[in-house]
């Protein structure tokens, strides 16, 4: 199996809500691996306050940023010269640039010329230029609009929204992590084939690094697999797939 890929996400909070940072991490760890993860802004702002709470939450670095001229954004600068630290070092295979701000346009084509992955996300507002750009770009508050609504769909279907994780246990509820899977195969997988089973583990460990069959009485992935009625395993000689049933 190829090695998974290193990514960087780098996100302007000055310009995208944090609301979407949940939406964030999961579509990046479709690409890879999230080895480094920072938030440019002027976390002394009463409006950075938002942001903050989600810090601890998914382990990202605040990068301080002082806007020392008025309706100049440092973090623009700030965030730019982070990115290209972690180019000339080599220790990433792709970026993730959250930011909805037009700046950041040259930056993309720069990583894309040196051979990294660029994956862009931003709101509708971004300009087609950053969007193209990149090598994929997330229109994300079409996706989080998407997500909400499903969301409201199965609360109507199964009555009250329950949380993602059990609070007795700490574990993370089977039916969130079934969605998860479900997400992830139909992201990465092959129509026909399904997904690698140990690609499929690898995805389930970035979006919950807690995550293991162990925990649910399962002494192995595939096992562990088995009780959801909604996917279907195969054996190709010595090697599982995973794929969402018909």
């Amino acid at each position: 199996m190829a090695e998974e890929k290193r990514f960087a996400v780098l996100i302007d909070i000055e310009n995208i809500a944090p609301k979407y940072i949940e939406l964030i991490l999961n579509e990046i760890s479709n690409y890879g691996n999230i080895t480094i993860k920072r938030a440019y802004g002027d976390w002394t702002k009463q409006a950075s306050s938002s942001w903050r709470v989600k810090l601890l939450d998914f382990s990202i670095i605040p990068m301080q940023q002082f806007n020392n001229t008025f309706g100049k954004n440092s973090s623009d600068s700030a965030l730019i010269i982070d990115a290209m630290n972690i180019l000339y070092r080599n220790n990433v295979d792709g970026f993730c640039l959250v930011s909805s701000d037009s700046d950041f346009t040259r930056l993309a084509a720069t990583l894309k010329e040196e051979g990294k992955l660029v994956v862009g996300m931003g709101e509708s507002k971004t300009p087609v230029a950053l969007r193209n750009a990149c090598d994929h770009f997330k229109v994300l508050d079409l996706l989080y609009k998407e997500t909400e609504t499903v969301k409201k769909t199965e609360t109507k279907t199964v009555g009250k929204a329950k949380a993602a994780t059990d609070k007795k246990t700490g574990k993370t509820k089977l039916s969130t992590i079934e969605k998860a899977i479900l997400q992830i195969i139909e992201a990465n997988g092959d129509e026909d084939t399904g997904m690698y089973i140990g690609t499929l583990g690898n995805s389930l460990i970035r979006r919950y690094p807690d995550f293991d069959t162990r925990n649910y009485g399962a002494s192995k992935l595939s096992k562990f697999l088995e009780q959801f009625k909604s996917l279907e395993l195969r054996k190709d000689g010595d090697s599982t797939y995973v794929k969402v049933k018909e």
